[in-house]
């Protein structure tokens, strides 16, 4: 069994996730829920973990679109584009905040790098302290291949602002179950 690897896998998130500001944590909150909708982007598997988020959403009552999904619509002034990147300098990704700000949305960076260029054009940051494909975090030196810390602790994270949002919302399982798909 991988019991070691298990409990060294949740001890680094945990030394991530640790890290994280209460205050950036609740102004993306709220303004996902100040937002008319909500354009989720990510690329490679931090996109995964984006796109579990952007469901979640949308079984909150949200109005929320995946980036690539052929019903994305227009963004615009009450929108927000949330994008989750690592090092802040994909540059799909950036092209794409850029074209958020252009049309006057506000953007929600999930970073591990502020100082990026994402993050110089960003409303809302909030920093995850994990290493990333261009960024070391003093430290914290992962066992893990690539930028997969990364992208568990935005899992987790994400999945702990549904959480928030369900109690903001007074949202239940059994509210967020009437959202979801019942054509499978």
């Amino acid at each position: 069994m991988a019991k070691k690897q298990v409990e060294v896998i949740l001890g680094e998130i945990s030394k991530v996730l640790s890290k994280l500001d209460n205050n950036e944590v609740n102004k993306l909150t709220e303004a996902i829920r100040s937002a008319n909708k909500v354009v989720l982007a990510g690329a490679g598997r931090v996109g995964l973990a984006v796109r579990g988020f952007a469901m979640r959403l949308g079984h909150l009552g949200l109005i929320s679109h995946m980036l690539g999904d052929a019903t994305v619509p227009s963004i615009a002034e009450e929108d927000l584009l949330l994008v989750a990147s690592g090092s802040g300098e994909t540059e799909t990704i950036y092209q794409i905040v850029n074209l958020a700000k252009k049309n006057k949305a506000r953007v929600a960076l999930i970073t591990g790098n502020p100082e990026s260029r994402m993050g110089k054009l960003a409303d809302v940051i909030v920093k995850v302290s994990a290493p990333s494909k261009t960024k070391a975090i003093e430290g914290l030196v992962s066992v893990q291949p690539m930028t997969t810390l990364n992208e568990q602790s935005l899992s987790i994270l994400l999945d702990a602002i549904v959480l928030r949002l369900m109690e903001d919302m007074n949202e239940t399982h059994d509210t967020m179950w009437r959202r979801h798909s019942n054509l499978e």
